[in-house]
């Protein structure tokens, strides 16, 4: 019988830092991932939708999981994103990411039919990996079946956590949980708007974007039996996640301009084609900004 897969706590899913040429910018992108470590984070998710991925090369993709595997060097897991909808080009990745000693990979496979997404699946699943992440994406429905995601649970050993970003996810991270006994880990990323109801819940991991110290103090106040400390200072960022996960492309454009007020990234560039980001988006960013550059000091004095 499979054990419960060891990661918990802070999983950052890494925004792609740009250079004013509109290149992958690896040093920004390695001082990211050291601030984020210093922060007490427990891994590392790149590329991924927070990543623009489908914006990035296959060579790009391939360069920055070789930047955060040498600046990470074995303190934490990177699990390596292959968010391709071609088979044949998920694989190729897949095969990259396995030579550069990365054997943690979260598999993101179009949906048309269970038959088909098992297919792929399992396909995938004969190249020798460590560990599989599958993504259950869904941004308006319960996406995967229960029943598809439990088959392959049993069926393929690497397969051992799931990232749940459906509409709802809470009773869904509580239905898996269930079924699967507690052994497949659960976490939750794009509902992290949902942690204080996903730690009730019992889930495992959080994979927002940015705001590192913030998020790693709340999920150490709750793991110490501080719930409601922990509650409080999620409430306190509450106004950031209502502005910033309005749409997929306003969070990219926020934590873009968040990292780059923390002088982590040199531009808050971004690729397009994104929505856009006007002046009152900025305005409002701003203000957003200072609330969480005055928690993230209260954090680090403590």
């Amino acid at each position: 019988m499979k054990e419960l897969y060891p990661l918990f706590g802070i999983v950052t899913v890494l925004n792609t830092p740009f250079k004013t040429d509109n290149s992958v910018d690896l040093r920004a992108l390695k001082l990211n991932v050291r601030e984020a470590i210093n922060a007490g984070v427990s891994g590392f998710l790149v590329p991924a939708m927070a990543s623009e991925v489908s914006k990035l090369t296959e060579t790009e993709r391939i360069q920055m999981v070789e930047s955060v595997l040498q600046e990470v060097n074995g303190q934490v897991p990177v699990i390596a994103g292959a968010g391709e909808p071609d088979l044949a080009k998920s694989k190729k990745l897949l095969r990259s990411y396995a030579e550069l000693g990365c054997r943690k990979l979260l598999f993101q496979i179009p949906y048309q039919n269970d038959e088909q997404f098992k297919s792929h699946f399992m396909q995938l699943a004969e190249i020798d990996l460590e560990m599989i992440m599958l993504q259950d994406w869904n941004a308006t429905s319960d996406g995967l079946s229960d029943e598809v995601i439990c088959s392959l649970f049993e069926e393929v050993p690497a397969f051992r956590c799931l990232k749940v970003e459906t509409v709802p996810a809470g009773v869904k991270y509580s239905r898996i949980l269930n079924l699967t006994q507690g052994r497949l880990n659960i976490s939750g990323g794009w509902a992290v708007t949902q942690m204080i109801e996903g730690l009730k819940r019992g889930v495992h991991a959080f994979m927002p974007t940015g705001m590192h110290w913030i998020y790693a103090k709340i999920y150490k106040l709750w793991t110490e039996g501080k719930e409601a400390e922990a509650t409080d200072l999620f409430r306190k960022i509450l106004p950031v996640l209502a502005f910033s996960n309005q749409h997929l492309d306003i969070s990219i454009h926020f934590f873009k301009r968040l990292l780059y007020q923390q002088q982590i990234y040199p531009t808050d560039q971004v690729r397009e084609p994104i929505l856009p980001f006007d002046q009152i988006h900025k305005e409002l960013a701003d203000s957003l900004i200072k609330i969480i550059l005055h928690l993230e000091q209260e954090i680090k004095r403590t």
